[in-house]
């Protein structure tokens, strides 16, 4: 069975393996061995404190095979963007050139440094193994973080954000970076992204100039990849918009990938979550849902079989209630597929 949990120490070279596997790129998962461990240290205490936690907190998740105890993905959310930093993005916006004198007013795209989103919500880390990319693995995975909110609500915040791949090649040539980043940073896309996964983005305030970006001066291909979504991401766009995301203003500084931002309770899992308690018994038939316990430090999320009806409880399968972690009366949380 596949089941969403904390990940823990243990899970360190996995991830690693895990990193090296899948075609994503996940900046906010270092492959540095020591940024790493200390990305799983900080969901750690995360996990521990919950709602005692004061200021930014990261929590990190992992997807468990536990027929054969495999690691085979990783999903994250930080409870504030930038964690006390800034969060920085290009805003699109739009300037208007006009003369009078030439009866002449054109509007012109242009790129502004913003870091606006800083604060909010943000899913990140997620990376799947590809054998499974194409199953109800992958919505386990980035929905189970959704629950995890809606039994911790008053720990995020009311917008959630998600940075979107943006377009690069498998040598790691990247038009938008090509066009943009590195006229200031003398510094190919790969080696940026390696900073920005050991240093986060804070190192662009340092370098990067503050001044306005006029899009139509920049090349016809890094133009056309501006918040277009590599097509590996194309799955993920997909439940995103499902669940009530929407494209922004905002880019990716690096690749130009889309982020895509919604308001978290109006998203699909949250408004139709339901809690009730757990009757673990010999369940038949029934419709699949994702079903989560109810813990913080030891949260699990699975898919599985539900009978669901009115009352306070509800009859859960013993396979379910053991890979969550359950027993009689314990309070579950559960949502449509």
């Amino acid at each position: 069975m596949l089941v969403v949990r904390p990940s823990s120490f243990v899970d360190l070279t996995s991830i690693e393996r895990l990193l090296a596997a899948t075609d994503a790129r996940v900046t906010t998962l270092p492959k540095e061995r020591g940024k790493l461990s200390e990305k799983i240290e900080q969901s750690t205490d995360a996990f521990a404190n919950g709602v005692d936690q004061d200021g930014p907190a990261s929590f990190l998740f992992v997807l468990e095979d536990t027929a054969n105890n495999s690691l085979v993905g990783t999903a994250g959310i930080d409870t504030e963007a930038g964690s006390g930093y800034p969060f920085f993005n290009y805003r699109i916006d739009e300037v208007v050139h006009a003369s009078h004198h030439l009866n002449v007013s054109s509007k012109v795209p242009v790129l502004f440094l913003s870091h606006e989103l800083t604060g909010k919500t943000l899913l990140r880390s997620f990376a799947i193994d590809p054998d499974i990319k194409e199953t109800e693995a992958f919505d386990l995975l980035s929905r189970a973080r959704l629950l995890f909110i809606a039994c911790l609500p008053e720990r995020f915040q009311r917008q959630a954000i998600v940075e979107i791949q943006g377009i690069f090649n498998d040598k790691g040539d990247c038009p938008f970076w090509d066009a943009v980043g590195r006229h200031f940073f003398g510094i190919d896309f790969n080696t940026a992204d390696y900073y920005c996964s050991v240093k986060s983005k804070t190192f662009m305030s340092e370098l990067i100039p503050q001044h306005p970006i006029y899009v139509p001066l920049l090349p016809e291909k890094a133009r056309g990849n501006i918040a277009q979504n590599h097509e590996a991401a194309n799955r993920a766009c997909q439940l995103f918009y499902r669940e009530g995301f929407d494209k922004t203003a905002f880019i990716d500084p690096f690749d130009g990938g889309p982020v895509l931002a919604g308001d978290v309770m109006n998203l699909f899992t949250l408004k139709h979550v339901r809690y009730k308690k757990a009757r673990p018994s010999d369940v038949v038939g029934g419709l699949k849902y994702l079903i989560s316990n109810r813990s913080l430090n030891d949260f699990r999320c699975t898919i599985g079989t539900l009978v669901d009806g009115i009352g306070e409880t509800i009859r859960i399968p013993l396979d379910v209630a053991q890979a969550l972690n359950v027993s009689e009366g314990d309070a579950i949380a559960y949502a449509p597929l």
